[in-house]
């Protein structure tokens, strides 16, 4: 085993500007291995030379202990001749123009940089901005590649001797960490009033933490943004967070100083409590536990958005007392999170009392992303920071761009086998999002050097993005939505054949010009055949009985007693304006006809009096869900009807069935289970159908209504009872900002 070998080794994957080389250099040198080291916008090319028995270890290491960042995809090891190297070295990178360099997301504070800011001694004590090769901002502040400092936004600052040292030694583990930097050299951080005037205190962070105990509402900027705070047990201070900022009931995002205070106030199981500790530290959505916390943070809801600190000067903000934030995006309603100085105090001098800034330009403005466990693997529902940029594997694309849909909006850009889904972008209803779609689009296009030669959109024709990829160089391929859905769940779960796809969400354009959404597909990559369908009601007003589900309540119940809609039939509907509403069903005023599952959830949440208007998006269906009594097993009667060769449900007599609970004083909770129960049962019933009928026996369940969890889990093991493969989401959100990279796939087999 004492024989001298040598190999050559290419590392594929995210291996730039995450501490690869240093790693690569100190293994070699600890087991006494020479030759060299060095990145190209390939990957990081090895040429290891010494004791065969060394080398099977830092092979081994090398697979098993990268550095915390990389993401290795693939190792290519080939046997060369010997060499007789005398040391082992770094050489310098080198770049190949054709190939791709991926860039790792923004991530937490390691915990050596942790322990420096809690250090009393070190030069970092309490230093806001300290960061290793191992953590820290990337995405957020890159400008151009390569990833080296003068291409981000850490150029502002030239590194002091001491922080040079560490970044030119290989066995520091700041060696080539590009946002180096320390109190004396790097960015600075300082507090204003609302009018962006300074405020005169020899420590910012520590009078953020006085007025924030004051209960005053705080603009911090972070990483990829800036974040509204207040102290989260102060009731008063959110009602006024939600009157200022002009949202009433969605819920509130919380940091919490350390796990133990998530676990004083919401359930944590293990997998819950490794992502909420990982590098990415999403915003997770966990059960309520003592309802301790004020209620207004999440109002109707049992489950708290809570987060970890992922910067040093989160975790500068917490002390003995203030254990537990309200950490909400910063943005006016509807546009996208605020990300530079002077922007803040234009926009947000309305919403806070103070500002806390700092001066490390953010580049790329990326939002928390926010996810959750379910079926005991993690689901996300917002991929952004953490998560965005890193791409997922497709084969056979080409380069293609596909511009998302018009909510919870994301693109996809692919170049050779990686697709880049981008972080959220956000709902594009306004002229400050589309500007952030496009110019997002530009830096993914700038920075991956990629020409799309495909656009790929939604069929829906009054969108901003359809408009913008209208107007692209390109083969333009509009894809259906619901086809879209399905797809992405097929490439989440790295499959490829004909499957029965349900896609049950809001809404999305279908081809007869109807607004589908509680859809049975039959699909693959490149072809969809709608095999069922809840049946078609009116959508009086159309887009406002989104925001009015009343609206769907009184068309579900014209469908289903047009003769006799008496008082007690409506008595939970806003009786001023039910004859306009009748009379624009019957004269098929401003009425689309709809099939979606969201709509049909809105009107049951309407009709037993639950929400009759919506401040979010989703609202009636949240709350429906969080009241559902957990132990209630009956469903409602429904019928399946076969209509000119599609199998529809038909939701009459639910209707019916609800109402007749409704007067004999059945309980809502017990009401919204059965339900449930019912969606869950026609669901399976229709998968059992297809099946017999196609002869296919996987499933794929997509689209935003998905992220009910009692639909969800009721559906999936129901179909596996029936021996059914059944295709979740994971690291792909069911909503619509998962549906880019379903457009993506879909294109490019419909254009070979």
């Amino acid at each position: 085993m004492n024989k001298i070998i040598r190999k050559y080794v290419w590392v594929k994957g995210i291996v730039q500007g995450v501490g690869f080389r240093p790693f690569v250099y100190n293994i070699a040198v600890n087991h006494n291995l020479n030759g060299w080291v060095k990145n190209t916008s390939e990957g990081v090319y090895i040429d290891i030379e010494g004791k065969e028995e060394n080398i099977d270890i830092f092979l081994h290491e090398l697979e098993y202990k990268a550095p915390p960042l990389s993401k290795i995809n693939q190792i290519i090891i080939e046997d060369r001749c010997i060499k007789n190297y005398e040391d082992f070295s770094i050489q310098k990178s080198h770049d190949n123009e054709n190939a791709i360099t991926l860039i790792s997301p923004d991530v937490a504070t390691c915990k050596n940089c942790e322990i420096e800011i809690k250090n009393n001694k070190d030069k970092r004590y309490k230093y806001p901005f300290t960061n290793c090769t191992n953590c820290g901002p990337r995405f957020s502040i890159i400008k151009k590649l390569p990833y080296d400092r003068p291409m981000t936004t850490m150029n502002d600052f030239k590194m002091c001797d001491e922080c040079e040292n560490e970044y030119q030694n290989p066995m520091d583990r700041r060696f080539h960490a590009q946002p180096n930097a320390c109190p004396k050299c790097g960015p600075k951080v300082w507090i204003t009033d609302k009018n962006g005037n300074k405020i005169k205190t020899i420590d910012s962070v520590k009078k953020t933490i006085s007025l924030l105990k004051e209960g005053k509402i705080i603009a911090i900027k972070g990483l990829g943004g800036f974040h509204l705070a207040c102290d989260s047990s102060n009731e008063e201070a959110i009602e006024t967070l939600r009157n200022r900022k002009l949202r009433p009931s969605k819920p509130f995002a919380l940091m919490m100083n350390n796990i133990d205070t998530i676990k004083e106030y919401c359930y944590v199981n293990k997998t819950e409590e490794s992502i909420l500790n990982g590098i990415k530290r999403p915003i997770l959505l966990l059960d309520k536990k003592n309802n301790i916390l004020p209620e207004n943070i999440a109002p109707n809801n049992n489950k708290l958005g809570v987060m970890l600190p992922y910067t040093p000067l989160h975790h500068l903000l917490f002390d003995d007392e203030l254990k537990s934030l309200v950490m909400t995006s910063a943005n006016v309603s509807g546009l996208p999170i605020v990300y530079k100085n002077d922007d803040a105090i234009n926009k947000l001098n309305d919403v806070v009392d103070y500002f806390l800034l700092h001066n490390r330009e953010i580049n790329i403005p990326v939002d928390d992303s926010v996810t959750k466990v379910v079926l005991d693997k993690e689901t996300l529902i917002r991929r952004s920071r953490g998560y965005a940029p890193v791409p997922i594997n497709v084969d056979n694309i080409k380069e293609t761009l596909a511009c998302g849909s018009h909510l919870k909006n994301t693109f996809c850009i692919s170049k050779g086998e990686f697709a880049f889904v981008s972080q959220h972008i956000g709902d594009i209803d306004n002229l400050e999002t589309y500007d952030n779609f496009e110019r997002n689009i530009n830096h993914f296009k700038d920075i991956y050097s990629i020409k799309p030669e495909i656009i790929s959109y939604d069929m829906h024709p009054d969108f901003l993005s359809v408009e913008f990829a209208k107007n692209q160089e390109g083969k333009k391929v509009p894809v259906q939505h619901h086809h879209a859905h399905i797809a992405s769940c097929m490439i989440d779960n790295n499959i490829d054949k004909e499957v029965i796809g349900l896609a049950f969400d809001g809404m999305g354009i279908g081809t007869d010009s109807k607004v589908w959404g509680g859809e049975f597909l039959i699909c693959d990559y490149k072809n969809f055949k709608r095999v069922g369908h809840l049946n078609y009601v009116k959508m009086p007003g159309g887009d406002k009985a989104v925001k009015e589900p009343w609206r769907m309540a009184v068309s579900y119940l014209y469908r289903t007693h047009e003769g006799n809609m008496n008082e007690y039939i409506l008595k939970n509907i806003p009786n001023n304006n039910i004859k306009n509403i009748i009379t624009m069903i019957k004269s098929n005023l401003n009425s689309p006809e709809t099939s979606s599952m969201g709509r049909l959830f809105d009107a049951v949440s309407a009709l037993i009096g639950l929400k009759s208007q919506i401040t979010y998006e989703g609202e009636a269906a949240i709350n429906l869900e969080a009241i559902a009594d957990k132990e209630e097993k009956e469903t409602y009667n429904y019928n399946i009807d076969y209509i000119n060769g599609t199998y529809i449900v038909n939701t009459d007599n639910i209707i019916k069935n609800i109402l007749s609970d409704m007067q004999n004083n059945i309980c809502t909770s017990i009401i919204s289970k059965r339900f449930h129960n019912t969606v869950i049962a026609f669901s399976v019933d229709m998968c059992k159908i297809i099946r017999e009928k196609s002869d296919i026996n996987s499933v794929a369940l997509s689209g935003g209504v998905f992220q009910n969890e009692i639909i969800l889990k009721g559906i999936y093991r129901q179909l596996l009872d029936n021996d059914f493969e059944v295709y979740t989401h994971g690291e792909v959100p069911c909503n619509d900002g998962g549906i880019s990279i379903g457009q993506l796939v879909i294109a490019n087999h419909k254009t070979k």
